[in-house]
């Protein structure tokens, strides 16, 4: 049961993950999480460096699909502007969201990476889906309510994964 929670990368953030590292690895597509994975849950819209980092994967012809936890405004009003795709309301971890955003794109899962800054929600979402799974650093040091539940729960099986050996990489001190 813990494999589902362990990330098959680990990076700082989403600007390491570059076209060129996907390519090797044969990927054509991305589900990315929003809120403290792209930007902080509180900030509405992308940064510049963002708004490059989408045009590079688009340049690179890597399809990018955002699926959110959120609602249908925060996540259209930040989505729209750049025309990328999105599912609200995904109900991660569960396979729903994931299977329509891979549809969408009309790709395979073994196309596709699964980015984002939650174990319980994107790792164990793209883990249990069969997808290569990345863990980002959350881009802000504060969380929405029911986050913050979610990360104390995050910490334990951290502790457990670091414990048993799992964890092949250092986490940035906080």
């Amino acid at each position: 049961m813990l494999k589902y929670f362990l990330p098959g990368e680990f990076v700082q953030d989403i600007f390491e993950i570059t076209p060129e590292k996907l390519k090797e690895r044969d990927v054509k597509g991305i589900i990315t999480d929003l809120d403290n994975t792209l930007v902080e849950w509180d900030r509405p819209s992308a940064t510049p460096k963002l708004i490059q980092w989408f045009k590079m994967m688009k340049d690179n012809g890597i399809k990018v699909t955002i699926v959110s936890n959120n609602a249908e405004k925060r996540v259209k009003f930040f989505s729209d502007p750049l025309t990328i795709p999105f599912i609200y309301k995904a109900r991660k971890p569960m396979g729903r969201a994931f299977r329509k955003a891979v549809s969408d794109m009309e790709l395979t899962k073994d196309d596709v990476v699964v980015i984002g800054d939650q174990l319980l929600t994107d790792v164990l979402g793209g883990n249990r889906n069969g997808f290569h799974t990345i863990l980002v650093v959350p881009v802000a040091k504060s969380d929405g309510a029911m986050t913050k539940i979610n990360r104390k729960i995050e910490r334990r099986i951290m502790h457990i994964l670091k414990r048993r050996g799992m964890i092949q990489w250092e986490e940035p001190s906080k």
